[in-house]
């Protein structure tokens, strides 16, 4: 049983965080080559099929060759939970470790992060008719009174979950509609562990104002690499609005405004680029309380070294 297994005997699982624009693609590719590895994409945007230049997706030639796993699996349409991304993580984890492999978890994703290692409550399934009931209340009083009431429901989840996030506020509702209990308080009950051992490693930045400076440099190169023309072509699929997350994701919710006429392009670019920030501040301060992960310098040479010391 899992239980009596001495952590060494089981099976090893890398992973690798950090924020945004800290190298983590290009460190996780040079590792996956020095210990035949494969990598498993941690990135609620990198799942989304047409959204390559503004998530910054690896291209053949970045990926060097190496397997690459959880990218382009989803059309922007569609949700993709925090539950989906745990059970396609391990049917990923299970077919390289057969093959003999190396699994190397990466991103900036926390959400999926925590599910996978630390486990996810038994959250009840979504129900029509009680999101139809709430997203009546949204309609009627507003997004904002309906975080006030969660807010007043689960204090945490208030606080965690931003207010202009319909799909987490409707779900959060939504639980506690179905349950009678709160999303803090169900995802307080943990299963059991994952009969892994997961090596931990997160990409930090020394210092705050280098990090800014590369998020600049590769919007900037996002832009010049055909962003607005990505959008563009997203913006002609009936299916997709500013309500979905992957249009909510992290630049692609300026340039889709910007395209519509409300900002100026310096305005979007300002925008993006402060959003950006944004997030990475949000990674950081998560990863700050993140436990059982060995801190590594972004851009330092010596991580593949001090990544090396704890593989078996």
């Amino acid at each position: 049983m899992l239980q009596t297994q001495h952590k060494s005997e089981l099976p090893q699982i890398i992973t690798i965080m950090g924020p945004t624009a800290s190298g983590k693609t290009g460190l996780a590719i040079e590792l996956a080559k020095k210990i035949d590895g494969e990598i498993i994409s941690v990135d609620s945007a990198l799942i989304y099929r047409g959204m390559d230049i503004g998530t910054a997706k690896p291209g053949v030639e970045e990926q060097a060759g190496i397997k690459h796993w959880l990218i382009d699996i989803v059309d922007p349409h569609n949700a993709y939970s925090v539950a989906e991304f745990c059970r396609d993580s391990r049917i990923c984890i299970e077919d390289i470790l057969q093959r003999g492999k190396v699994p190397i978890l990466v991103g900036g994703t926390m959400m999926y992060f925590n599910g996978l290692i630390k486990g996810l409550s038994s959250l009840p399934n979504s129900d029509e008719k009680t999101r139809s009931q709430i997203q009546l209340f949204i309609e009627q009083h507003g997004l904002q009174a309906a975080h006030e009431k969660l807010s007043e429901i689960d204090p945490q989840s208030g606080k965690r979950i931003h207010e202009n996030d319909p799909q987490r506020i409707i779900r959060a509702l939504e639980v506690y509609a179905l349950t009678s209990k709160t999303m803090t308080a169900l995802q307080d009950i943990k299963p059991e562990p994952l009969p892994y051992e997961f090596t931990q490693f997160s990409l930090m930045p020394t210092d705050r104002a280098l990090l800014h400076e590369r998020i600049v440099l590769r919007f900037d190169l996002m832009l010049q690499n055909n962003f607005e023309q990505e959008v563009i072509k997203l913006r002609t699929n009936k299916h997709l609005n500013l309500n979905l997350p992957a249009i909510r994701s992290v630049g692609y919710r300026q340039m889709w405004q910007y395209l519509g006429g409300e900002y100026t392009f310096d305005e979007m670019r300002e925008k993006s680029i402060i959003a950006t920030r944004q997030l990475a501040k949000r990674q950081i301060t998560w990863l700050r309380g993140w436990d059982g992960a060995t801190s590594l310098e972004t851009g330092s040479t010596e991580n593949i070294e001090n990544i090396l010391q704890y593989i078996r």
